[in-house]
């Protein structure tokens, strides 16, 4: 009649899983049902991460030839009570497994009484109750304060409490077992009992069951009596079923009831599998098709008193037919644990658990509900209780300080609104105004000797392209989108190409008209215009194709660089090809080198309105730049990498409109007198 033991084991395991309990003690009778008990328990135990700290079988009471042994178990025991670590166990076996935990408290320390830091979790079976008689009736149950026990699920019947209330001994004289349990009950004597009197006094038979404390008789009906009053109902209603159905039903078998006296118990089996019937607790009880009654287990929480009393109270279900992981069904917060917890969830684990930020790493030799608990490393984090190991954020996250978990990472790139862009900015804007005044300036003065002696087209070329180098700067420091990685660095690398190729004309110019003035020179014939236009113009044209191929075969285009910088994504123009990248550097390099050369050739050809030695000094500060811009490139990322190429744009600007065309302005502005072609024949004389 009582419910198959089987979930038990999963309901355990459940309960140490809802409140975290890794770590446990087991205490099991020594017998066949405590072996295997603990067979199937060990292993679920196993397969769930949980780990017994003890294994203690418990005999029976032992005669007085062991007390060897009871003695040693009761130091054994002990010795379990004290450690820290385990603070719950599970005890499986009959009532008198009570006797074997009392005792230690009440002959080894008596202390552990009143000692509220002595404070266990204790989870029992069905078979366990708490029931105190002889010698034991005046000990108490605080050290089990707290308890959870599952229970033969049980509903309060109607009348029953009356009944018991109800009893006296004199109503039964012959019944042999009241006369017996009134005696050790209400330890008292019935005169003809044969027994001393001793200091004990006589039974009256009026004693009250209600007065007796709850370790030596409870008033409410208990899980196993539950199950024995649907037992003994089970059994009537099944006399009445087979009774009700006349000799002719079965005459194999009804031949044979003559009467009721001639009735075999295993007549009855087919009339119990198939009954049916509701009990005065409004229950249905019924047999499942493995002659099992359908019914699970209730989740008792025992509540002690100083009076040497105790309340059961239900604090949640075991449902056998629940799905798998619903099973239990526990109510947290209506649970009493032991005083010595202060109402906080005890903890029974191995060692502290590992933090959020740390991970578990085995000790070698232990369980592995032993460990330590290890930082993190480096990029990486752990955001739960125990884990097993860390894990890397996601590409768009990244770790918080603490390693518990992860942050999203801030898009970045070089704008306009931050120091470094504002700097950037302005300097660009001063540059450029700075062109666009000398630009304004040679255009005013565009008559006077200074300006026509050195091409004045090419001046013009020259300034305008300064300017737009110095106007590149800004698609640098714009938002990074598809437009603009198109145009930032073919823009830049046609516009200087220009630039450089009118430096390279220019002095090559002036080489060519210092060459036709030789006697029957051949290069007279390159004198002019026509010279400066095909350099330029077939620089340019090398330069465009260059840049043409590359946006026709691996364009550059916006992308995310989240692995560079920590904290911040970095949006910036994936090249596309870096090949193709450098290429375009390597041709500005190499007309830079060309321009230096044939600069520092013609630096010392005299004329007094030579540029040569200004170029000179322009195209080595370009080059010192633009060779530095390399390594300092690559060793930059983010934000930096663009600042880097905006600065060696600015800078190589600057100083090609510094050193070619500050010392001219000075002339034309300050020095008027020195403009002037009087002035020219006296310093060629």
């Amino acid at each position: 009649m009582a419910p198959n033991e089987a979930p038990l084991h999963t309901g355990i395991i459940r309960l140490l899983q809802h409140f975290g309990w890794k770590w446990v003690g087991l205490l099991v009778s020594e017998n066949e049902s405590g072996e295997q008990f603990l067979k199937k328990l060990q292993l679920l135990l196993s397969k769930n991460g949980i780990c017994s700290a003890f294994l203690q079988q418990v005999p029976r009471i032992p005669a007085y030839e062991d007390l060897d042994k009871f003695t040693g178990i009761l130091f054994t025991l002990y010795g379990h009570y004290t450690d820290s670590k385990t603070n719950t166990f599970i005890i499986y076996g009959e009532s008198l497994l009570l006797v074997w935990l009392t005792n230690v408290i009440y002959f080894l320390d008596p202390t552990l009484k009143e000692n509220t830091s002595f404070r266990k979790v204790w989870i029992m079976t069905s078979q366990f109750d708490f029931i105190l008689t002889g010698a034991q009736r005046s000990w108490d149950l605080q050290l089990f304060n707290g308890a959870i026990s599952f229970q033969i699920k049980s509903d309060e019947v109607l009348g029953f409490r009356e009944f018991v209330q109800s009893i006296k001994s004199y109503l039964r004289p012959k019944d042999g077992f009241i006369k017996d349990f009134w005696e050790q009950a209400f330890d008292c004597f019935f005169p003809n009992s044969g027994l001393p009197t001793m200091d004990i006094g006589k039974c009256t038979g009026e004693e009250n069951l209600d007065s007796l404390p709850r370790p030596l008789f409870e008033m409410e009906m208990t899980g196993h009596s539950y199950s024995i009053y649907n037992g003994v109902y089970a059994v009537a209603h099944s006399l009445q079923a087979l009774l009700s159905k006349g000799p002719h039903q079965d005459k194999r078998m009804v031949g044979k009831m003559v009467q009721i006296t001639n009735l075999q118990a295993w007549q009855l089996h087919p009339f119990l599998q198939g009954i049916s019937f509701n009990n005065s607790a409004g229950e249905k009880v019924f047999f499942n098709d493995k002659r099992e009654v359908t019914g699970g287990f209730d989740v008792i929480n025992l509540i002690t008193f100083p009076n040497r009393s105790f309340q059961r109270v239900k604090v949640g279900r075991l449902d056998p037919n629940a799905a798998k992981g619903e099973e239990l069904v526990i109510d947290e917060n209506s649970v009493v644990w032991h005083p010595g917890f202060n109402q906080v969830l005890p903890i029974s684990l191995c060692n502290e658990p590992c933090y959020p930020g740390s991970w578990k790493r085995r000790m070698e030799g232990k369980q592995f509900c032993c460990y330590d608990c290890v930082p993190c490393p480096e990029e990486k984090i752990s955001d739960k209780m125990d884990m097993e190991d860390c894990y890397k954020c996601p590409e768009d996250q990244y770790p918080s300080k603490e390693q518990d978990h992860c942050i999203t990472k801030r898009t970045t790139f070089l704008s306009y609104g931050e120091p470094l862009g504002i700097s950037l900015t302005s300097a660009a804007v001063a540059f450029g105004l700075i062109t666009a005044w000398i630009l304004g300036t040679f255009i005013k003065y565009k008559d006077t000797p200074l300006v026509k002696a050195n091409n004045r087209d090419l001046t013009y070329t020259l300034l305008g392209s300064l300017l737009l180098c110095f106007l590149s700067s800004f698609l640098f420091l714009s938002q990074p989108g598809k437009v603009t990685c198109l145009l930032r660095q073919p823009t830049f690398a046609i516009i200087f190409s220009v630039a450089v190729s009118c430096v390279l004309a220019k002095t090559t110019t002036v080489v060519v008209a210092f060459m036709a003035t030789r006697p029957g020179s051949q290069m007279r014939k390159w004198v002019g215009k026509r010279l400066a236009l095909f350099i330029v113009l077939s620089c340019f044209l090398f330069q465009a194709n260059i840049c043409t191929a590359w946006l026709a075969t691996f364009p550059p285009f916006p992308d995310l660089d989240m692995h560079s910088l920590m904290e911040n994504m970095i949006l910036q123009c994936n090249e596309g090809s870096v090949l193709m990248f450098y290429c375009v550097l390597g041709y500005l390099g190499f007309l830079a080198i060309a321009s230096f050369l044939v600069a520092y050739l013609a630096c010392n050809l005299p004329d007094s309105f030579n540029e040569a030695k200004f170029i000179t000094f322009s195209m080595l500060a370009f080059c010192s730049v633009w060779l530095s811009f390399v390594p300092t490139y690559l060793s930059t990322v983010g934000k930096a990498m663009v600042a880097v190429e905006i600065f060696s744009i600015l800078s190589s600007s600057a100083a090609l409109l510094g050193c070619i065309f500050f010392p001219k302005c000075f002339i034309i502005v300050l020095k008027p007198e020195l403009n002037s072609r009087h002035q020219l024949n006296k310093r060629k004389n």
